[in-house]
């Protein structure tokens, strides 16, 4: 069996472990499997919910910790059990909310396992959100900031879903805006995201090399877009994919392959054994 180097390897989830079409190839399933069996840790960190990830690495039959909403809410795979349980309180979200009201812009609020949106039940943008993560959102009427008062609801995280011409128009506006309150980061084309601060990527990888007693620096990251940042800098060894924005490459050791060339295949036989 092979020997372990490094000992905890941390994954984004759409853009960088599956392919745009949803998929994980079979060089990185059998890549992760091979590393997993000779003693590695590998864990996924995503902005998706909860509900929407869980399922998605049980197929992969990852066992241990996952990172979901940056980092916000960590999960035991297996039984569910939430290790640990951040969130944005009620003032804040309608702090948030009302600035992204502002701009005239969708909300979507996420609550636990419910996500609440303002878009219509017709909206081609929310469509293919639902399609992509499997979620099912419930469409509210009126303002965003005031059904979460109202509600009294603490939210994991609230975003924006745009065309991509408006991305980082509203990623700066609400930047300048929250950025020293909350984390605002974007983690596609068409989604702008704002999280409790100190709730992102990089404290996430913290938060699961110490339960598992790796030091960062034994840890490789890989990632796509901006909100994986945090984990790139933070790990021993951060890796963005070919498919990666161009800031995530400048400030990555490597680059592998496209997460449609299997990238993460390459990292795992490069860096997760002696």
């Amino acid at each position: 069996m092979k020997k372990i180097n490094y000992g905890l390897i941390m994954s984004d989830f759409d853009g960088t472990l599956v392919t745009r079409g949803g998929t994980v190839p079979q060089a990185v399933r059998q890549a992760v499997n091979e590393y997993v069996d000779a003693g590695g840790i590998f864990t996924v960190c995503t902005g998706r919910m909860t509900a929407s990830i869980l399922p998605r690495v049980r197929e992969l039959g990852l066992k241990g910790l996952v990172a979901a909403y940056q980092g916000t809410v960590i999960a035991d795979i297996q039984s569910g059990k939430i290790i640990k349980n951040g969130g944005l309180t009620t003032a804040h979200g309608q702090e948030i909310c009302r600035v992204i009201e502002s701009k005239g812009k969708t909300i979507n609020a996420y609550c636990g396992d419910t996500l609440y949106t303002t878009a219509g039940s017709s909206d081609r943008l929310i469509k293919k959100y639902e399609e992509v993560t499997g979620i099912t959102a419930e469409h509210i009427q009126g303002l965003m900031s005031d059904f979460v008062v109202k509600n009294n609801l603490v939210c994991q995280k609230i975003i924006s879903v745009v065309m991509p011409d408006e991305k980082l128009p509203l990623y700066e506006f609400m930047r300048e805006t929250l950025g020293c309150k909350y984390e605002v980061t974007y983690s596609s084309d068409i989604l702008v995201e704002v999280s409790p601060l100190g709730d992102d990527k990089g404290n996430a990888l913290n938060f699961i090399a110490d339960y598992y007693k790796i030091p960062l620096q034994k840890t490789v990251a890989i990632g796509d877009n901006l909100n994986d940042l945090p984990m790139i800098l933070k790990a021993g060894v951060g890796v963005a994919v070919d498919n990666a924005t161009q800031e995530l490459k400048e400030k990555s050791c490597f680059i592998c392959p496209s997460c449609e060339d299997g990238g993460v295949a390459e990292v795992i036989n490069k860096y997760g054994f002696a």
